[in-house]
Order: structure tokens, then sequence, then C-alpha cells
């Protein structure tokens, strides 16, 4: 009988546990939207494995299928067997996991889960994996790890790269701080750290980032309450270093939750006006806090729930950052169910979406003023060749090079690969209008 979706999650085993929070990102949930409910149920000490069984079956997903689909005399059909097989796999072939205990908590699970008449093809098809470890082990490596279509994509777009790519979606992303330098500067951050016997380094391209070398709860780091740091990744701290001096400016930053760059500019320069545009109101509820615990000055920040696609400022302004909305393939690592949630389809309208956005938010801008232009992907459609397209319908519109030694130069604007212990896929395009 197939257990109800709505049995008592609390009797459940901790693997039970992690394939329903599998399967809820299968049936097209994000992540974020189901991980604190689900992990509401997860006892306290269980947290740290639940959370490394899930965000790791996750970035695996594709390779643990390749290692599957050969093992199975005929297909499944069965999404609850197939991720216990997956989530087996996982930790046999990527964790310290007992091999008795990953096979026996595993197969159990799937019993719990109303599967006890396939459990026997759990149980065969593990302990076979601890019998040729090696060779599936080698499979896992081999696996190119990214759905079909993506790889497809990243193959046109990144012929040369695309190994590299691919090896660098399967670790994991570092955790990086941006310290508040109206605060305290990144060196003295790095002497508090060190008297508190945490490990950490310098960003190497960004002048405010620190690498943290061990993964740690982030409210209990030294300063998060004073607001001494931010959490953001080392290539989106790029953004603010790329604008001119804001000082006495208007300011737009667009699709601006949760307040990472509004936070940043608001660091490092005095806006005349800041207004920090979002149409998620929930997500923006976090600018305003974020502020807040940095002891930010907002008296001249306007935090705006509005559609960018039709939103009209009250006055033009100085400069815009439009982080636009895209495929975040580039922050993959970070957001391993991105490769089951992104789909083939999502791509051209998520491209005619950013045109939409960019198209209206140049007309917002002054003459004389700048756009810049920045998404977290790596797909060429969402970066340089929606800068190729906004460049031939724009004859007002100029792009200001940036002139930097990171990431790679394109027709227009600065692509930026994952890279282990490094930020994330980001690209940025400077733009100014001419009349």
């Amino acid at each position: 009988m197939k257990q109800s979706p709505h049995a008592s999650a609390k009797n459940l085993n901790l693997r039970a546990q992690v394939v329903k929070t599998l399967l809820a990102v299968q049936n097209g949930q994000s992540l974020a939207s189901v991980l604190q409910q689900h992990m509401a149920i997860v006892s306290d000490k269980d947290r740290a494995l639940y959370h490394e069984l899930v965000l790791g079956c996750l970035r695996q997903w594709h390779a643990l299928k390749q290692v599957t689909l050969p093992l199975l005399t005929k297909p499944l059909d069965n999404e609850i067997v197939e991720t216990c097989l997956y989530l087996g796999l996982y930790q046999l072939l990527c964790t310290r996991v007992a091999a008795h205990a990953a096979i026996s908590e595993t197969v159990e699970a799937a019993k719990q889960l109303g599967m006890g008449s396939l459990s026997g093809v759990v149980n065969a098809i593990l302990r076979r994996a601890t019998r040729e470890s090696e060779q599936f082990y080698d499979v896992l490596e081999n696996a190119s790890n990214l759905p079909s279509w993506l790889a497809k994509r990243l193959k046109k777009d990144w012929g040369d790269q695309f190994a590299e790519l691919s090896y660098e979606f399967k670790q994991a992303a570092p955790l990086t701080l941006r310290v508040n330098t109206r605060q305290v500067s990144r060196d003295e951050y790095l002497d508090i750290l060190e008297d508190e016997g945490i490990d950490a380094h310098r960003c190497e391209i960004s002048d405010a980032g620190i690498v943290m070398d061990e993964s740690l709860h982030i409210p209990s780091l030294p300063g998060f309450e004073a607001g001494g740091f931010s959490v953001q990744d080392e290539h989106a701290q790029l953004c603010a270093t790329l604008l001119p001096n804001l000082d006495g400016k208007v300011v737009i930053d667009a699709c601006a939750a949760p307040g990472g760059k509004t936070a940043h500019i608001l660091e490092m320069y005095r806006p005349a006006k800041l207004i920090a545009l979002d149409q998620d109101e929930k997500r923006l509820k976090r600018v305003a806090e974020n502020l807040e615990r940095l002891a930010l000055d907002s008296k001249h920040v306007e935090i705006i729930t509005a559609d960018a696609v039709k939103w009209t400022a009250p006055e033009a302004a100085d400069c815009i950052v439009l982080d636009a909305p895209c495929s975040a393939i580039g922050v993959m690592r970070r957001h391993p169910d991105i490769r089951l949630l992104r789909q083939s389809g999502d791509i051209a309208k998520t491209v005619a979406l950013q045109k939409q956005i960019l198209d209206n938010m140049w007309q917002q801008l002054k003459a004389g003023g700048t756009l810049l232009y920045i998404t977290c992907s790596i797909l060429k459609a969402e970066n340089e060749q929606q800068m190729i397209e906004f460049f031939a319908e724009h004859a007002d519109a100029k792009e200001v090079k940036i002139e930097a030694d990171w990431g790679i130069e394109q027709v227009h604007g600065r692509q930026l690969f994952p890279a282990r212990d490094h930020g994330d896929g980001f690209y940025y395009c400077r733009i100014q209008k001419t009349a």
C-alpha cells in the first residue's frame, strides 16, 4: 500500500524524511519553500546529516541516475523507490556513513514509505554497490551530472570550458562574507576571527570578502548582531565596485530583494535617494531587516513593491542596478534543486522577461546615467546575446568596458564561472545612456 503523504512524518526514519524532501523538489517545489517545514520534524542531532543528504543528492542527482539506470532489469517507473536508490548510493559513494547503516536505514525508509514489496530491489542494488564500489564510483565521477538539455546548451556556449564547468557544478560553494567596512576593515575582522580560533582567508577579487574555511552557524559568528558583515557570494560582491561614485545621486536597485546589493551600495556611498524595488513583498521585508541589522543609514531609502516591467520612477535615476531575473544556472552549487526545477523551455521565457525589464528600466535612466546589467547565469542567451540585441535596438546606449583581470571578456560584458573556493557564475555589463 502506498503511504499517504500526510502519514505521520514524526514516525519516519531520517532517510524517509530526506526522501520526502527530495520528492517535493521532483514535484516542482523549491527547496527553500519546503526546507523549514520539513526540517522542523528532524531531531536536532540529525539536522546536519539531513541537510548533507538532501543537498548532496540534489547536487549529484543526474550522476546518481546514470549509475542507477543500468542496474535495473526494467524501468521501475516509481519515484519513491528510485529516490531511495539515489539516496542509498549517495551515502555509499559520497559520504562516510557506514555501509551497513546506509543500507539498512534506506531499505527501512522504502518500507515506511509504503514500498515494502520493492524494498528487496533497493537492498540488492545497494549491496551490489558495496561489492563493486570502485566501478560505481568511476561511473559517478565521469557522469556529467547535468540535465541533458543544460549539458547541450553549455557545450554549445562553452565547448572548451564544458568539462571544467561540469566539474565545478558538482562541488559545494564556499561560505563567503562581505565585511561591513563602515564598521570594521577586512583585516580587523580577520584578526577577530583568528582570536576566536576561526579559520578564514581573504577573497582574491573582492576587497571586502572573506572565505570561511569551515562551515559555521552564521548568527554565532562575532559581530553578526552588530552588523559587522553580510553573507554574500564573492562574485556578487563585485556589483557595487563596478558603479560610478553614487554620493548625492539618485539610484534604483531593481529586483533588489533580499538586499545584498542595496546594503553594499550604502556601505560604500551616500546616495541622495536609493529605491529598492522588487515585486516579492515577502523577500523585500528582508531588505529592511538587513539594513537595520547592518546599522546603515536608511532615511534616504525607499522600499517599493512593484513589477519592474511596468513601474515608472518618480524621477529619472543617475544609476540603475538591474540584477535581472534569470535561470540562476550560475548559482547551482548553492541551490542544487535548480537541476531538477529548471526546464529547457524556461530559458526563452526568462530572456523575454529580462528584455521587458531592461527596456522599461532604460526609460527611467537619465542621459549620462549608468545601468549595470547583472545575472547569476552562465547561459549566453541571458547574457552576451541579450546585450547584443539591446545595443542593436538602443542607439542611445554605449558599453563602458569593465577593465578587470577576472572573468572572461564577451562581445559585451564579462562572464565569471563558478570556481572552487571562489564565487558563483555571474555576468556583468555596464551601459551608459548617451542621450
